[in-house]
């Protein structure tokens, strides 16, 4: 069989698929995209001082080409508003028949782009640079189309645009402000219609209601839109610019990365809006190959251009369309391409019925869309509200491509400031010791030379003799700030000051930089590590608590989502970076401690502690009980057997907390049932008995005027550690080699106390550390 026969056979194949799978999808979406794309492609085509054919031919070419040969298979591709004050600039500077050249050549480029696999180079453009643009092209065609649905003419500029506005509204009005005042009302209003109303097209409608409005007022003198007999009559053979090639080669550039940047913008928001339509139980569809995308863009902009077309970009709003009406294959946006082929060659004289006033109305709220609220909060969110202000009043003050570079420019500038701008604060911290201030200094950035006349300002407002806590949360320390920083340390502490240093970063995960101090803390946990309650806030949908909705009706894993989440969150983002600190405690590690803790959810070792991997040997039991040696109860004590005894941990710890159920249960009876929970917190009478005694702990604890649950739970900890100190010394350890801690977490305040035991009370001076092997818990 030749290759030929073998290719026919294969695409039969394929269309049979179609029409037996997916032809049900996508005719009917089809026909909802070639709604949406007619009025908006003649209104297009009228704000770019194009002839009003050249939207059609484009929305034909940009369908049929681009949805045969792009790498999306959901978006489409037509005459889009943000090139509209582009394509008028140079239809006044070079004429019709170049502005048609350019953009040909434009298409050439992006193909070479495509070609070259740069396409994820022009997603590397700051959003906020690119939303500003396109808000400035927004406004600039509000200014513009203002004039026309009030019945004047555009001025040649925005800004002359918006002096004569005021002007503009002075004088009377004819029918032409009705029709077009109508059509932005309409528009206004229909997403607010219902549901089954809301699946027409809003433009269509809008459109269509002011051209039979028109018809109404037959005779009266309203602008309409012309054509020039059928669409073959309209294709338009470009011609060469009359010189200056200097400005035509940057037309091209301009015409080439605009168009790309959001065509590639829109395909990317596509696929995540197929994403989401896939995780409803949809059929997924395969992601865009971004540089076959580029391809079937430039040879639609080669082909319109050509054909005398507008340049075309992917568009999100037809694409998003498509999308929401079921399409399935990118036979939707070619048919799309066929029905306004069809339209544009039959119902030429409904077209000409069109009065211009519709569609300047249509025009104003497609750019007043383009300035989006969201846009604005995302942009200030992440601190380029400035990028994208600037950005959109140079497109409207000078012009699109003199506007973008001024934003590009401000862009790079912010980024220089915050890559050498480090953040230098510091404050008095109140409730230090008695005689001696407390402060705390505060550094996150890029600590370099840059920094240091800052730098030295602020530490020079610390006190002498004063306690310091300095936190470097900076990823890079050059020389001279380290000079800087130890200098001050040294002088500091020579007028009997203290400094204690946490430093967060990759420097400090490394250990390759310097430290200015000796005195610095056990491992701080790295910034990426975050607590569950992190998932749970960051994914409502399905890292928050389980849906019980989904549970009753059956959803087996639905309680199971949050951790699913947290899991592919930790491998997205942690387990590269702690692998190395793995693979390398593998086997040889040493816990500076056991730690025993309550099973209760807001105790978090590591994070109260600040230490790593491999620094604590965690047992967690319900109220961090220590049965004594019996058969049933023996993993709590096999546990500190094999810390000591294997790991040859250096301390024992033990830790209650506030509020603990344990405890409440105990105040409660409920060792007196005959249940799990009942026998297990029989181990607890003692420290019931004794708290009932006037155990020190916790008279002092009521002396503090904590709960009756919190006096228990202090005199607990003091019961276990004499549980664990008598279990040492029947195992033969020698007194004085295990130290044994009592620790209390305050739960409401996040406090971390100390079991004093000379004093008999929970303390946290900041000034009195406990050594463990080498690393202070102190005060968090």
């Amino acid at each position: 069989m030749s290759p030929t026969s073998i290719g026919l056979a294969d695409a039969s194949h394929r269309l049979h698929r179609w029409f037996r799978h997916d032809a049900r999808y996508d005719l009917p979406s089809s026909l909802v995209v070639f709604l949406v794309a007619v009025p908006l492609s003649l209104g297009i085509a009228a704000a770019s001082n194009a002839p009003v054919a050249a939207g059609l031919i484009a929305a034909v070419v940009g369908g049929v080409v681009a949805g045969l040969f792009g790498g999306s298979a959901l978006q489409v591709t037509g005459p889009a508003a943000g090139l509209t004050v582009v394509v008028a600039e140079l239809v006044s500077r070079f004429g019709w028949a170049a502005t048609c050249a350019i953009t040909a050549a434009a298409g050439l480029l992006q193909v070479g782009f495509g070609l070259c696999r740069i396409a994820r180079t022009a997603l590397a453009l700051s959003p906020a640079i690119v939303h500003g643009m396109l808000a400035g092209i927004g406004l600039t065609i509000v200014l513009g189309q203002l004039h026309v649905l009030l019945g004047g003419e555009p001025g040649t500029t925005p800004v002359r645009n918006l002096i004569d506005l005021p002007a503009q509204l002075a004088t009377r009005h004819d029918h032409a402000a009705v029709i077009g005042l109508t059509v932005i009302g309409l528009l206004v209003l229909w997403p607010r219609l219902p549901a089954p109303v809301r699946r027409i097209p809003g433009p269509l409608v809008a459109v269509t209601l002011a051209t039979l409005a028109a018809l109404v007022w037959n005779d009266v003198d309203l602008a309409r839109v012309e054509m020039p007999g059928s669409l073959l009559a309209a294709v338009h053979l470009p011609a060469l610019p009359a010189g200056d090639w200097p400005a035509v080669a940057a037309a091209v550039l301009t015409v080439a990365v605009i168009a790309s940047v959001e065509s590639l913008l829109s395909a990317t928001a596509v696929d995540r809006l197929a994403a989401d339509r896939a995780a409803r139980g949809e059929r997924r569809t395969t992601p865009t190959n971004l540089d076959r995308e580029m391809i079937g863009q430039g040879l639609a902009n080669g082909v319109s251009g050509l054909l005398g077309g507008l340049p075309v970009t992917g568009v999100i709003v037809r694409s998003s369309s498509n999308v929401n009406a079921g399409a399935r294959t990118r036979a939707s946006a070619v048919l799309h391409g066929v029905w306004v082929l069809l339209f544009a060659v039959l119902l030429v004289v409904l077209v000409e019925r069109i009065p211009l006033a519709a569609l300047a109305g249509l025009l104003v709220v497609v750019g007043l869309q383009l300035v989006k609220i969201s846009d604005i909060r995302r942009v200030r969110r992440h601190r380029e509200l400035a990028v994208y202000v600037v950005t959109a009043l140079g497109v409207v003050v000078l012009n699109l491509l003199e506007g973008v570079l001024v934003g590009l420019v401000l862009a790079v500038v912010l980024i220089l400031r915050r890559v050498v701008w480090a953040r230098v604060h510091a404050e008095r911290v109140r409730g230090g010791p008695a005689g001696r201030e407390h402060w705390s200094v505060h550094v996150e950035g890029t600590l370099s030379f840059l920094a240091i006349p800052r730098l030295s300002v602020v530490l020079g407002r610390v006190p002498p003799g004063s306690t310091v806590d300095l936190e470097l949360v900076t990823d890079f320390l050059d020389h001279a700030a380290f000079d800087h920083l130890d200098s001050w340390v040294r002088q500091h502490e020579t007028t009997g000051g203290r400094v204690r240093l946490d430093e967060v970063g990759p420097a400090a995960l490394r250990g390759d930089q310097p430290r200015p101090s000796r005195r610095i803390h056990a491992l701080v946990p790295p910034r990426w590590f975050s607590p569950w309650s992190s998932w749970q806030a960051r994914h409502p949908d399905g890292a928050g608590e389980p849906n019980h909705t989904e549970q009753a009706a059956g959803s087996a894993h639905a309680a199971l989502r949050p951790l699913h989440v947290g899991v592919r969150e930790y491998h997205r983002r942690s387990a590269a970076r702690l692998r190395p600190f793995l693979t390398e405690l593998d086997g040889r590690h040493r816990p500076y401690s056991a730690f025993l803790t309550c099973a209760d959810a807001l105790i978090v070792p590591n994070v109260i502690t600040s230490s790593g991997p491999g620094d604590l040997f965690t047992v967690r039991n319900l109220g961090n009980l220590v049965p004594a040696d019996h058969p049933a109860e023996c993993s709590v004590t096999a546990a500190v057997s094999y810390a000591v005894e294997v790991l040859a941990v250096p301390a024992l710890l033990v830790c209650g907390h506030s509020g603990c159920g344990a405890m409440q249960g105990l105040l409660g009876g409920r060792d007196e049932e005959e249940s799990h929970v009942g026998r297990w917190l029989r181990w607890g009478r003692p420290s019931l008995a004794a708290w009932r005694a006037g155990h020190p702990v916790g008279s002092a604890a009521a002396g503090d005027g904590r709960a009756e649950v919190d006096q228990l739970a202090m005199v607990n900890v003091a019961r276990q550690v004499a549980v664990l100190r008598e279990f040492l010394a029947a195992r033969g350890v020698a007194e004085g080699k295990v130290s044994v801690q009592g620790l209390f977490f305050d739960i409401p305040t996040g406090m971390l106390l100390v079991l004093d035991e000379q004093r008999q009370r929970f303390t946290s001076p900041p000034e009195q550390e406990l050594e463990i092997n080498g690393a202070s818990f102190v005060r968090p």
